[in-house]
């Protein structure tokens, strides 16, 4: 029977130790996530702060008083001033360049011959936006 107590004593004492020691890592954890809720604020008010700045900055009465002090800018007139159809054209580029080469070489010469069939032309091409 005093085996038996010494041992229950002692599942008792481990037990204990353990639970302690798990109360401990809980403790420190709960600090852990104390202090990064602290600098996560933190950080949201110095974002908060920043984008207060930047909004200032970025203020166009602010640019335009800046831009007239710094810069010697006259205001434009009326013949800088242009409506898209003064825009140039956009150049034209071939969507099969291979396709236009060929069709290039046979257009003054016999049927090309594809060498497959004798004789045989080579087909006609579709064109650029059909199906």
């Amino acid at each position: 029977m005093r085996l038996l107590n010494i041992v229950v004593v002692a599942a008792l004492i481990v037990a204990a130790a353990y639970v302690y020691r798990i109360k401990y890592e809980a403790t420190r954890h709960a600090e852990q996530v104390a202090k990064l809720q602290l600098e996560i604020k933190r950080e949201r008010e110095t974002i908060a702060e920043l984008k207060a700045q930047w909004a200032h900055l970025n203020s166009p009465d602010r640019l335009q008083a800046l831009a007239e002090k710094h810069l010697r800018l006259r205001p434009l007139a009326i013949n800088q001033l242009h409506d898209l159809a003064g825009l140039p054209d956009k150049p034209f580029v071939d969507p099969d360049p291979i396709g236009s080469m060929l069709e290039a070489l046979g257009s003054g010469a016999d049927p090309v011959v594809t060498g497959s069939v004798p004789g045989m032309p080579l087909p006609q091409r579709r064109p650029a936006g059909g199906r």
